[in-house]
């Protein structure tokens, strides 16, 4: 899931973050069942030979609820939409119009989304990633996450959070060296989002890829 999610963080002294980052995570994956944001995301691609990394920046909208249910809704500078339902998630190109749909089982795994979405406590995440608060840096606390199966694409995961423990950015980097910054704000933590939030119907004349 190369379009889902990514990072920041701040200075300061160590034994304070590794308490903080992962109390942090525990409190918000106990605390907030569903909520919306805005998000800037940039993802920078290892630099070729000769060549300087490029790095290209997205923004959109963000919305969840636990557990499995989320929507990643990319305005700029091209419309994307990811929406996953809990069973299906689909990725919607509007310049391709173009729908490719996987189950939700086997598209997520070890990812981002999982770590947002589908995990209901610490337990339940730490059978799939190895966690660790990391130092503070950028006004954020840090967690790093690693999947436990290294066969997938994901090589870790940073979850920022800020000092009121809202969700504040996501470091991702893959197995090929791309890296991908996803910072969010005006975060809206609530009880539930409407269901239809989460329904996905293909555009009229769109194909549909399934996988």
């Amino acid at each position: 899931m190369k379009r889902l999610l990514t990072a920041i963080l701040i200075a300061g002294s160590a034994s304070v973050a590794m308490a903080d980052g992962l109390q942090s995570l525990e409190a918000f994956m106990k605390n907030v069942q569903a909520g919306k944001a805005d998000f800037t995301q940039s993802v920078t691609s290892p630099a070729k030979a000769g060549q300087e990394a490029r790095t290209k920046v997205s923004s959109g909208t963000f919305e969840f609820q636990r557990p499995g249910k989320f929507k990643f809704n990319y305005l700029k500078p091209f419309e994307q939409l990811i929406v996953a339902d809990g069973k299906t998630v689909w990725l919607y190109d509007a310049d391709l119009n173009q729908v490719t749909e996987r189950a939700q089982a086997q598209a997520l795994g070890g990812t981002p989304a999982a770590i947002l979405t589908s995990a209901t406590n610490l337990q339940a995440l730490k059978a799939d990633f190895g966690l660790s608060s990391q130092p503070a840096r950028d006004g954020l606390e840090w967690v790093l996450a690693s999947p436990k199966q290294k066969s997938g694409q994901l090589k870790e995961v940073r979850i920022g959070f800020t000092p009121e423990g809202q969700l504040g950015a996501l470091d991702i980097e893959d197995s090929f060296g791309q890296r991908s910054v996803m910072q969010f704000k005006g975060l809206q933590t609530q009880a539930s989002l409407p269901a239809s939030n989460f329904h996905f119907t293909a555009p009229k004349g769109a194909d549909v890829l399934k996988q």
